[in-house]
């Protein structure tokens, strides 16, 4: 089972947590929804390399990778989303794309999106597309010590009707 070393990892550190099982899902929003999770509470581990070296980038489900910050950030033009083949085998004890955002257990770092900071509590895969895992986010940062960096943004919503988009404050400048 996936998850049985990172639950091991949280009982020795004696963390309060709970695993949430649900129907198969792979997207990060369809797992949210799945678990019965806020888009804004749940983590998702995106694999990204900076000049070459992987790195984890962890952020709410609903929110998307600004890449252009990340190469300012890091002072580099190489800050690219790594392929599943490059790095598959560095989680050999999850399935391929459920890895849980502890880049501290396999040897990586973790760079956290701010808009994770404000949750009480957040949910992240637990190394497999059917369980998740929720605890506090105060224990998890006390685990992790991710890198908080500003790096993600939240897509607008608007309504699916293109003519309501002229209407209201959609158009105005």
């Amino acid at each position: 089972m996936p998850v049985k070393k990172l639950k091991t990892y949280l009982d020795e550190a004696n963390i309060k947590y709970l695993t949430i099982s649900h129907s198969s899902a792979f997207t990060s929003q369809d797992i949210a929804a799945s678990a019965h999770v806020s888009g804004k509470e749940f983590a998702k581990t995106v694999m990204i390399k900076i000049d070459g070296v992987m790195a984890m980038a962890v952020l709410p489900a609903s929110y998307h990778i600004d890449f252009d910050t990340l190469r300012k950030i890091f002072g580099t033009k190489f800050v690219t989303l790594a392929t599943e083949p490059e790095f598959k085998d560095r989680f050999p004890d999850c399935e391929l794309g459920a890895m849980p955002p502890f880049g501290n257990l396999y040897g990586m770092d973790v760079y956290l999106a701010e808009a994770l900071t404000n949750n009480k509590e957040i949910a992240f895969n637990a190394g497999s597309h059917t369980e998740l895992i929720r605890l506090s986010y105060f224990d998890y940062h006390r685990l992790v010590k991710p890198r908080i960096l500003k790096f993600s943004w939240k897509p607008v919503s608007l309504p699916a009707d293109p003519m309501e988009r002229w209407n209201g404050d959609y158009m105005h400048n």
